[in-house]
């Protein structure tokens, strides 16, 4: 049930504004709150914000940066593998060293949480504007703009996204990687979005409220932000929500291929990656990034399933 079937049900013709989205957002919150997975997820969730926001305080904290090397934590006579047990754990190395370099495993997560985290929200923010600017363009107006934007919509979600950001990454220079990262997600993402968009704008002109305000002389603009966005703001915080464990699950995939972010700079993809020549002699090395990437989707996808309920059983409302 959508927002604007609601309140037409029980209000006649009036209809959700921008002013009512701080209400929509604090019963958005109070409500995940009331669940504790969710509640969970999003705690965890702000974990990892607050570790890629503090990551140079916590590794001061830590004693060792995410490009160190403490030759002492490994064993050249052993092909470098870490000192100790468990891949050199200890309390200089929280989480042990990388084999060979030594590098502190605690610190290059750390450091990692702040890439993951840096290109999802970044790569969802962007594919968000995109798709509700190119959705609302193309369902409001309508003729030839609807037609150019389809049909491009259709272009990219035809291609096979990943084989392409393999190539596009490939061929592009190595340099502010993380910027191209965001370009070519945020490319082939904004149609999913958009097509939506497209399609309850195209509902919702119809709406006799939209043609209430046409016909008080109201510019596009007006009808647009004032009238219909509001309508599709539950539908935007949903898709937005569960976009963001794609595009983290998107940049880790990228990286673990060796076309995401460049070396040394750490990111959780890479460092799976270049743990797998060490399952059986230091499993930590794959365990502890492995762990923090899963839970870090797991919960972005816990959290945008409770938004997803929330609004098709109507509990959001103005």
């Amino acid at each position: 049930m959508s927002i604007a079937t609601t309140i037409s049900e029980v209000g006649g013709d009036t209809e959700p504004t921008l002013t009512d989205a701080p209400r929509r957002g604090s019963k958005i919150i109070r409500d995940i709150l009331s669940s504790p997975g969710s509640a969970l997820s999003a705690a965890y969730i702000v974990l990892v914000l607050c570790m890629a926001v503090f990551a140079p305080l916590i590794v001061k904290l830590s004693g060792w940066g995410p490009y160190a090397f403490d030759e002492a934590a490994i064993d050249p006579n052993m092909g470098g593998v870490p000192v100790g047990s468990l891949g050199g754990i200890s309390s200089d190395h929280w989480f042990g060293v990388e084999p060979v370099n030594g590098r502190d495993i605690f610190a290059r997560i750390v450091y990692g949480a702040r890439a993951s985290m840096v290109i999802a929200l970044a790569s969802t923010a962007l594919t968000t504007l995109m798709g509700v600017i190119f959705g609302l363009v193309a369902g409001y107006f309508g003729g030839i703009a609807d037609t150019i934007i389809s049909r491009l919509m259709e272009f990219l979600m035809a291609f096979p996204a990943l084989i392409f950001m393999i190539a596009i990454l490939s061929a592009l220079p190595a340099d502010n990687r993380q910027y191209l990262l965001v370009l070519v997600i945020s490319v082939f993402g904004w149609p999913y979005l958009a097509r939506v968009v497209r399609g309850q704008t195209l509902s919702l002109k119809q709406r006799e409220f939209v043609e209430s305000a046409r016909a008080s002389g109201a510019a596009s603009s007006q009808v647009i932000f004032r009238e219909i966005l509001p309508n599709l703001l539950p539908t935007i915080i949903v898709m937005t929500t569960l976009a963001i464990p794609g595009y983290i699950g998107t940049e880790a995939g990228l990286s673990f291929l060796g076309v995401g972010v460049v070396p040394p700079t750490p990111s959780w993809g890479q460092m799976i990656a270049a743990s797998t020549n060490w399952y059986s002699v230091d499993p930590m090395f794959f365990i502890f990034p492995g762990l923090f990437l899963f839970m870090l989707v797991l919960s972005f996808m816990v959290l945008g399933e409770r938004v997803r309920r929330v609004v098709e059983v109507g509990e959001i409302s103005s």
